[in-house]
């Protein structure tokens, strides 16, 4: 039985024995690691936007055959085939859906009609009012340290403004900066319902990652990571590598001209049509406010993330990373992770109690 105060409006709401949450991250959250997390009693989150239909349904599947506890499932809500995909959780008893660029009204009523959790990403105040407004279940704030696509406010003081605003209505699920037990009871003093966490994760036994990626992130500091905005366009956060220096040093034109083709090779991979790429491109550039320069741009982060995550060349792709790298020096399972976690955040309640 642990600690009382590790029992959460988030846990009751999901149903998971731990206010642990492992994030959505292209081509690394996959069936394995979702399952090796749920099992542990965390909530596993599959990584689904990068793939086609079919791979989604069959990847759902997957994490019910190898586990019965509850996880959710990230989707893009400006993908030509959202609606089908969300038939698919209503109708496989997903516990969650998670979105990095919130839903709108009708897609989130479409899954709670379902019985479906909805769970958007934030990075600033106003999108959290706007969300709770719009009738999710559950904001996940990430603050400036995290991984991956990010904004510039520390999750130290993003956290608080959050909860002030939503936390009476809503949990809280506070991710960027986090990696063991005290920071799960530090969130919690902030009124957070849960902590959420990517790197942490993608450095676990369970994580498909290969070895020779992980070797490189165990390697590094809290200070080799940049945020960036020369993959895609917008500012992100990465490992540090002679690969995003010279990102960094090339002309916009070049730059473009190698979106391009990710964007052609991406067409290959996901199996989307033009049609549907081209019409996944104008929501993009109007929901949130991007150049079509920028727009052709997004195609390179994911495929340079599954250069170096699946196909395992550094030297070819970029690797998301939060400032906790630093901090992460074994890799350990799900369960081991998230058991040391918990009893790490008990004994630091027993001793402030």
């Amino acid at each position: 039985m642990s600690h009382p105060a590790l029992s959460t409006r988030f846990t009751e709401l999901v149903g998971v024995r731990y206010p642990i949450v492992q994030t959505a991250m292209g081509w690394v959250s996959t069936p394995q690691l979702v399952a090796a997390t749920a099992a542990a009693g965390g909530l596993g989150i599959l990584a689904a936007a990068t793939m086609s239909f079919e791979e989604f349904v069959a990847a759902v599947a997957e994490v019910k055959r190898r586990t019965p506890e509850p996880f959710g499932v990230n989707l893009r809500a400006d993908q030509p085939d959202v609606r089908e995909r969300i038939d698919v959780l209503v109708d496989e008893g997903v516990r969650l859906a998670s979105f990095a660029m919130a839903p709108k009204p009708d897609l989130i009523a479409r899954l709670r009609d379902g019985g479906v959790l909805v769970m958007p990403s934030i990075g600033a105040k106003r999108h959290a009012e706007k969300v709770a407004a719009w009738g999710v279940d559950a904001v996940l704030v990430q603050g400036g340290e995290g991984g991956g696509h990010t904004g510039s406010v520390p999750t130290s003081l993003l956290l608080p403004q959050v909860v002030d605003v939503v936390g009476a209505d809503l949990p809280v699920v506070a991710a960027g900066g986090y990696f063991d037990g005290r920071g799960l009871v530090a969130a919690l003093a902030y009124g957070a319902s849960a902590i959420a966490m990517g790197t942490r994760f993608l450095l676990t036994s369970d994580s498909p990652v290969p070895q020779a990626v992980k070797d490189l992130y165990l390697s590094k500091t809290v200070t080799e990571t940049v945020v960036t905005d020369q993959v895609d366009g917008v500012p992100h956060r990465v490992l540090r590598s002679p690969l995003v220096e010279q990102l960094e040093g090339t002309s916009a034109v070049r730059r473009v001209g190698g979106a391009a083709r990710n964007a052609m090779r991406f067409r290959t991979e996901s199996g989307t049509s033009w049609r549907d790429l081209l019409r996944e491109g104008r929501a993009m550039r109007k929901t949130q406010e991007l150049s079509w320069s920028q727009v052709v741009m997004a195609a390179n982060t994911p495929m340079m993330l599954r250069a170096a995550m699946v196909e395992g060349r550094v030297d070819l792709g970029v690797m998301a990373s939060g400032q906790v790298v630093g901090m992460i020096d074994d890799l350990p399972s799900c369960a081991q992770l998230i058991e040391r976690m918990i009893a790490q955040a008990e004994d630091v309640l027993d001793r402030l109690t």
